[in-house]
């Protein structure tokens, strides 16, 4: 279906820009496109035009692309429902039995180009499409952690961080600013800097950091978060340079698939009361029941300049009937955000180059 819409304060300013390293550049990019959601920045404070200016004087304009998640491969396969799920949610796809899957496999970030780097920071997003036609959409990162509270903090950072005109470097001091005002950015740094990073796309976990309510048959709600939990066995990453391969990720990633499909087991971690739903940069208690959901695997790869994902618009928002938005902001923001991204690059086919992993790359197994 082709959619046509819609740390702590104390860390110094430039300790904290060198800590997010690639962190940084991958939610800069996603900050723009929050910005400008309906509600939360009000249009005598922020116009449109002014946050895409900004989010390319950070990117870089680049017609045709995704605004955020620029880099990445189309990908189909299914979801095996266990049917463990139905017990909170009656969404459909929950269902003991097999959904189609339409995903997109990417790095954050808004740059199309950009070399493979195992610190990068990954997503996984992937649109379910039940018999029932209420399909599920969700795009999941490979972070524990959202490291902003609101969009409003999302586009504070970015602008923080942008070069000053007068010396072509950014202004230390508007960052430290930035850490001082919001504490919660240093401590979700610190969970993010901890975690592990696996080798490549097949054996990261990939999380859904904003929560949702599941409701089952009985009108039941539960709050949920979920992950992708990969079935392939985790390898951390190596600790040498940048790869000679511009592509290495990817291209390891389709000689995989070549060889035999990949799969993630789809886990939902269960809230409590008391626990935080509106705020992704706090995590739930390691406790917390999960739920095995069933497992996602991945068939098949294509270059997004011709494969099934090119026209989805991975919105947060598309939620079928047994899942609800919380009281997050985020997801709304990313809803908004997303479907003007759609529409620019929808406007932007004839000035769109190549993908930077090209149809011919996936057809000879991921080797250019």
């Amino acid at each position: 279906m082709r959619e046509t819409g819609g740390g702590r304060a104390s860390l110094s300013a430039g300790a904290v820009v060198v800590r997010l390293g690639v962190i940084g550049v991958a939610v800069l990019a996603v900050a723009a496109a929050f910005a400008y959601t309906g509600g939360w920045l009000s249009p005598d404070r922020l116009t449109q035009k002014r946050v895409i200016d900004a989010f390319e004087a950070t990117n870089g304009p680049h017609p045709g692309f995704r605004r955020n998640h620029a880099k990445g491969v189309c990908a189909t396969g299914y979801f095996d429902s266990n049917g463990a799920a139905s017990a909170i949610s009656k969404a459909a796809l929950f269902a003991p039995g097999k959904v189609p899957v339409v995903g997109r496999i990417a790095f954050a970030g808004g740059m199309p180009f950009i070399p493979d780097e195992p610190a990068t920071v990954r997503s996984l997003a992937l649109r379910f499409v039940p018999a029932s036609g209420q399909e599920w959409r969700t795009g999941m990162i490979n972070i524990p952690v959202f490291p902003f509270r609101t969009p409003q903090a999302f586009y504070d950072q970015m602008v923080a961080v942008l070069p000053d005109p007068a010396t072509g470097k950014p202004d230390p001091s508007k960052m430290q600013a930035f850490v001082g005002a919001h504490p919660e950015f240093g401590a979700a740094i610190s969970l993010i800097k901890a975690r592990q990073v696996s080798s490549g796309f097949a054996d990261a976990t990939y999380n859904a950091l904003n929560a949702f309510r599941f409701v089952n048959a009985s009108g039941v709600a539960t709050p949920v978060r979920w992950s992708a939990v990969p079935v392939q066995p985790f390898v951390a990453a190596g600790a040498g340079g940048p790869a000679a391969d511009k592509n290495a990720l990817f291209d390891a990633l389709i000689a995989q698939v070549v060889q035999h499909p990949v799969q993630w087991k789809l886990i939902l971690t269960l809230g409590q009361d008391g626990d935080v739903t509106s705020d992704p940069t706090v995590p739930w208690p390691a406790d917390r029941k999960q739920i095995d959901a069933g497992t996602v695997t991945i068939d098949k790869l294509s270059s997004e300049d011709d494969g099934p994902c090119v026209d989805v618009n991975f919105d947060p928002m598309v939620l079928p009937d047994g899942i609800e938005a919380s009281d997050d902001p985020i997801p709304s923001a990313r809803s908004a955000a997303y479907s003007r991204s759609f529409t620019l690059r929808e406007g932007e086919r004839n000035a769109k180059p190549p993908s930077a992993v090209t149809p011919q790359e996936v057809n000879a197994g991921g080797r250019s």
